[in-house]
């Protein structure tokens, strides 16, 4: 079974169906914001217990970083959404601005070997 490729628009246009559905609609910029700190500290845990020293107890649910790096996205999305921000377009502001700012700051790899 072969995994569904999405582009932002695609992801932005499928949790916009689903949030659609409900007459509550969107959280606030504020909640979502609460949410999205939520999100993060979660995805925080999974790291330390994978990759830190702090192991899971055999208690705990089993969740994966890809999990919650996708509870991250859709979070995120929602943002986006409410705010009606194209995450294509700021993806591209960003890396423009990182890839003009940081262009020097690293040591490049030589790609002739």
């Amino acid at each position: 079974m072969s995994k569904q490729i999405y582009h932002t628009n695609e992801i932005q246009k499928r949790v916009d169906d689903y949030i659609s559905q409900f007459k509550e609609g969107y959280f606030s910029p504020l909640s979502l914001m609460a949410r999205l700190s939520e999100e993060t500290g979660e995805l925080a845990r999974e790291v330390n217990h994978y990759y830190g020293e702090k192991p899971k107890k055999p208690t705990e649910q089993e969740k994966t970083v890809e999990e919650e790096l996708g509870d991250i996205i859709f979070v995120l999305t929602c943002f986006a959404n409410s705010l009606d921000i194209d995450l294509s377009e700021a993806f591209d502001m960003a890396m423009t601005k990182i890839e003009t700012r940081d262009k020097n700051r690293w040591t490049r790899k030589d790609l002739s070997s």
